[in-house]
Order: C-alpha cells, then structure tokens, then sequence
C-alpha cells in the first residue's frame, strides 16, 4: 500500500493546485528566467570559443543518480552555465548563419505557459481552450493569405493546422496532394489500400532551388525521390515557366503522371519567390495540386513587399514557418489548405480518442501527428503584443538592411558578392584579391574560414554553394541589428583571415 506521507512528498516537484503550498514552481521559473538574464546579456560572443570535443566531454560527464545530485536552484544554474553559455547565442548579431531567429518576449511567456498546462492538442478533452485557440489561428492565417472560409463553388471553405515546422507541412501538403490524384486517378485510397499500381508513374515537380524536404517527403510517402523532377530556374532562381511547361508535356509524353507542382516563397539561399501566379495557372490547365513552401518568405504577407506573393491564394496548399520570420521559439509552424474537404486523407477515428460520433472537435482528425504542443498560443500572443503592422514594419527594415549589406560587401576589397539579394539573405566570399585561378583555393579557403570562425566563437556564418562556387552565407533575421553590426563582422572576419595566414 501506497505510503500516503511519501506521495504527498512528491509535490514539491509538480505545479501544485493547492494555494497554501510552497510556490516551487514560481521559484524554479522565476531562478531559471533570472540566470538566463543574466548569462545573455554578460555574452560577447555567438559562441563561447569551447573547443567542441572538449565540450561533448564536459556534458557526457554531467552525473545521473538515483538520488538528486544538488537541490534545484543548483541544478539550473550549473546546466545554465555549461550548456548555455555554450550554445549558439541566437541574440547575438554575429550570429548570422541560418533561418534561426531571436524568439520574442510574447512567444517566450507564452511557452511558459505552454508548458505549465501541458495541452495536448488531440482531442479536445485534452486541450479545450487550446484547441479553440489553433482553430482561431489557423482560421486568421488563412483570411490573411487570401483563402475563403466559407464554402464556394470550388471550395468547402479553407482550413490549417499548426506543425512541427517547414519538413512537417510540406510532407502534409504532398501527401493530400498524392491521396486526391490517386483517388481522381483511379477512385482508390492510399489510406485504405496502399499504394496503387501506377505509383511509379507519379511525379512532383519544383525548381531547382527549391527545399531538399520535396525530396524527402517523396521518399518518406514510398514514391522515391527519383517521383520529384527539378525544373530549371532563371537567373533569379526562380522556377522557369516555360522549362516547367515543357517537363510536364514532356513527362506526359512517356506516360509518366505529373500530378503536384511545388512553388517556393523564398529559396533559402537565394531567396527567391517563384511566380506563383504563373504556376497556379498552368497547375489547374493540368488538374495538378499546387503547392506553396512558404516557411521562408511567407511572412511578407504582412510587409510592404506582400504584392511578391500574388497568387499564394490560388494553392491547393501552404506551408508557413513560424519559427523563422514570424520570430517564435522552435517549433512552430503550420500548414493551410484550400479546400478543407482535403483532410479526409488524414482522418482516422480510434475509440479511445476522436470517436465518430464526437460533437467537439479533435484537432488530430486533420493531423500527421497525435500529441502535439498548444504551439499557436505562441503566435497569438506575439500578434496581440506586436500588432501586425509591427511585424510588417520588421520585414522591411530587414529587406531594406540586406541590401545595404550587400552594397556594403561590394565596396569591399577582400569580399565578393555571388549573387543580389531578394530577399534577406547575402551570398558572398573571402577571396583578398585572390585571381580567378585560384577557385579551388577560394573554396577551401572559405570552408576553412567559417569554420575556424565558428570554433573560436568570433561569428557563426553560414555556406554553401552558388553557381559551383562555395560561398559564405548571412541570413539577416534580426530586426534589431543595424549596418553597424555588419560592418564590425566584415571587419572580424578579415582580420581574422589574415590573422590565419590563409592566403600565401
């Protein structure tokens, strides 16, 4: 029998219900928010310098017990003080690398209380005012990129769930794409019965710019990633219409079946934006889903530059990501649909959970996922801190300062930039006056540089590669940083290149 003095001891480690308890839970936060303070703003760097191996070796030897090995306030501050003085100081404004922003005040109070109710976003009797509360964020995000939710002749009305992230709503988006063009095809279910014979036939086409997830949503829905055809790009990098025109009557020519077209709002490296009305055009002359990874350049919806995503209505899909321009701790994302009717695909009912007969809604009915974090409390709370027009506001300055650092690079000897910016992302190299020769010796160099600048903990830059060049990469997503900031870094990183004898 259950000793009732020992449970009753265990509430020390709960959020307790009873108010004459000790506030063990307002400690532990309240201690926890203060030395993350205090550590953030002490950071004079993007990361600490803390030799990687020796770093593993530090955490592998963090002890375990059966019993506890410091009371709590020790606990915190001691995982504070390795682990979080060396991450990546996201704060920083030499950190710079990828689409990993600061996260808002708002989203971060929220994810307090994310935490502390623990909703999981299921069942409804699981997370009742959180599962109103998505409801409402997805409806508002649907009216914001232009979708109806009310039924139409070609619709029975919009609706959306919130993801993981960018990997989890295009691999969502995909897959309703495959189930309806099998059920158009040939009145099956994927669901029910599989695969279909013809699977192999099936093809999805996007640009060459567009995110690697196309091709792992393939391969994780059985068609392979060889089903994904890369359609050339203009010298923007941006879908081409007439080379996307000519694959898909190519394609059909070999009995091959085209059947979902993928348009990207901002390619991660160059930030291009296709011409989604274009596509959406040619998609519906060939009854093809279409489909909208907006995680990067989504936001602009709320910016001056909205008019670059005309057309973003006309997808069967839209995948948004809000940990990156929309500034939310990870994760958080979401995916719209056009047409609502498209979850069935999804649907599953399980006894114990999202019966037929239930009168309140179940979010996991249009979900990949079961348990699921209340993750659009979040974005709730940062639109009714910030108002959009804020938001809007910080999309321009950031576009606006991407340009000014892109000027500011080809002002500079020992830089080069590889391509113009279009949207907050800058391509450029070290090369101090190298000649074209030296190409290869430009790569490595480059390859070297980011990395010894990101052990040494001076700037966390990301790279990759443009036109067979292996560049250096910024993505500008701190609102607060000023051309100042940039000019400091390019000075950092040359110095430091020179400081390594690099070039002889």
């Amino acid at each position: 029998m259950t000793n009732s003095k020992q449970h009753n001891d265990w509430s020390d480690v709960f959020v307790n219900i009873d108010p004459t308890a000790e506030p063990h839970y307002l400690n532990a936060i309240s201690h926890t928010a203060q030395q993350l303070s205090t550590m953030i703003t002490a950071i004079d760097a993007p990361y600490s310098g803390l030799e990687p191996a020796q770093l593993n070796e530090l955490i592998k030897a963090m002890p375990i017990g059966k019993a506890p090995i410091a009371p709590l306030a020790d606990i915190i501050s001691n995982n504070v003080d390795l682990i979080g003085k060396n991450s990546i100081i996201v704060q920083h404004p030499h950190c710079i690398a990828h689409l990993h922003t600061p996260p808002l005040i708002p989203a971060l109070a929220a994810e307090t209380i994310i935490s502390a109710l623990n909703q999981s976003m299921d069942s409804w009797d699981q997370a009742s005012s959180a599962t109103y509360v998505e409801q409402k964020m997805t409806d508002w995000l649907c009216e914001l990129f232009g979708y109806n939710l009310e039924q139409s002749a070609t619709s029975n009305g919009a609706d959306g769930v919130f993801t993981s992230g960018g990997t989890q709503s295009n691999l969502m988006g995909l897959l309703l794409a495959r189930d309806r063009a099998v059920e158009q095809i040939s009145g099956e279910s994927v669901q029910k019965d599989g695969l279909p014979s013809y699977a192999k036939k099936l093809r999805i086409l996007c640009s060459q710019t567009s995110h690697f997830t196309v091709q792992k949503s393939a391969s994780l829905m059985g068609l392979g990633e060889r089903a994904v055809v890369t359609v050339a790009t203009d010298e923007f990098g941006r879908l081409d219409m007439n080379a996307l025109t000519a694959t898909i009557a190519d394609l059909q020519s070999q009995d091959l079946i085209p059947f979902c077209v993928v348009g990207t709002a901002g390619t991660t490296d160059l930030g291009a934006i296709d011409d989604l009305q274009a596509i959406a055009a040619i998609s519906e002359q060939h009854s093809m889903w279409f489909h909208v990874d907006g995680a990067y350049g989504g936001a602009l919806i709320l910016s001056s530059h909205r008019d670059r995503l005309a057309g973003i209505e006309l997808a069967d899909s839209i995948s948004t990501d809000f940990h990156k321009l929309f500034f939310q701790p990870i994760s958080c994302g979401a995916l719209l649909i056009r047409d609502k009717h498209n979850f069935k695909y999804l649907l599953h009912h399980a006894d114990y959970l999202n019966r037929e007969t239930d009168e309140l809604p179940n979010l996991v009915d249009k979900s990949i996922a079961t348990t699921k974090r209340f993750d659009a409390l979040k974005l709730l709370m940062s639109m009714q801190a910030l108002g959009t027009d804020k938001f809007g506001a910080m999309y321009d300055h950031l576009i606006s300062l991407t340009q000014d650092v892109a000027a500011l690079v080809t002002a500079t000897d020992k830089f080069e930039l590889l391509a113009q910016p279009q949207l907050s992302t800058v391509l450029f190299r070290y090369n101090d006056d190298v000649t074209i020769e030296h190409e290869e010796e430009i790569s490595v160099i480059n390859q070297r540089l980011r990395l010894d600048l990101l052990t040494a903990g001076q700037a966390v830059l990301g790279e990759t590669k443009i036109n067979g060049y292996t560049c250096l990469k910024l993505t500008i997503l701190n609102p607060c940083l000023q051309l100042n900031d940039f000019q400091s870094l390019f000075t950092k990183i040359a110095d430091f290149a020179a400081e390594q004898d690099y070039i002889k």
